[in-house]
């Protein structure tokens, strides 16, 4: 299985003895040894996978790498955060992966008005089983814990990742810009309840339910 290891942190080191990774397709900045490249695409695995993609407009290429040396990823100088998965599910928007162990499944799972209220798909990406994943965030990715009696409420513009036995709802017609007497801010809200993190960057990406 392949290494994940951070140096600095905006730029991820995969020391691979034969193994092979996927990555964002063009987030290779150099490498040692001898590797092979391969341009995949869809994002998911399987026609379902494509056909979603296509579907919802999102565009989400990348590329096997597989050999003997390291590879080092970064994308538009993105804070790289490293999540170790044990059997589990995890749900990331596209955008803000960057890496993934080989092994790992790949895959699309449909979310509702989130992913409308984002102007990005009705689709979010799904990473699962034994292995790493390296996630992107604009600034420090903060994670947050929820428990049954402490449920979470996010802005979809800062949500990153979530896992664990969440249950996620939306909420629309009131916003956090809304409580401070401001005006032009998100028009959902996501909570969650359940047992598991939900990861959040301090800085939210460009949406388009301002004016829904």
């Amino acid at each position: 299985m392949a290494t994940f290891r951070l140096q600095g942190s905006k730029m991820l080191a995969v020391d691979m003895t034969g193994d092979s990774v996927k990555a964002k397709n063009g987030s290779m900045v150099a490498y040692d040894g001898r590797m092979a490249f391969k341009k995949l695409s869809g994002g998911g695995e399987g026609i379902r996978g494509m056909v979603t993609r296509r579907i919802t407009g999102e565009q989400m290429v990348v590329m096997e790498v597989k050999g003997q040396g390291t590879c080092w990823f970064a994308d538009r100088a993105s804070e790289i955060n490293l999540v170790e998965l044990r059997g589990d599910k995890l749900y990331v928007e596209s955008s803000n992966l960057l890496c993934t162990d080989a092994g790992l499944r790949t895959g699309t799972s449909f979310t509702g008005m989130r992913g409308a209220s984002q102007g990005n798909g009705l689709f979010t990406t799904t990473v699962e089983g034994h292995g790493q994943a390296a996630l992107m965030s604009d600034g420090p990715a903060v994670v947050l814990r929820v428990s049954r009696d402490y449920p979470l409420t996010v802005d979809p513009g800062a949500y990153v990742a979530h896992q664990g036995n969440l249950r996620q709802t939306f909420q629309s017609g009131v916003t956090f810009r809304t409580f401070l007497g401001e005006g032009g801010g998100e028009a959902f809200q996501i909570r969650f309840e359940g047992d598991g993190l939900v990861y959040v960057q301090p800085s939210e990406r460009n949406t388009i339910a301002g004016d829904v």
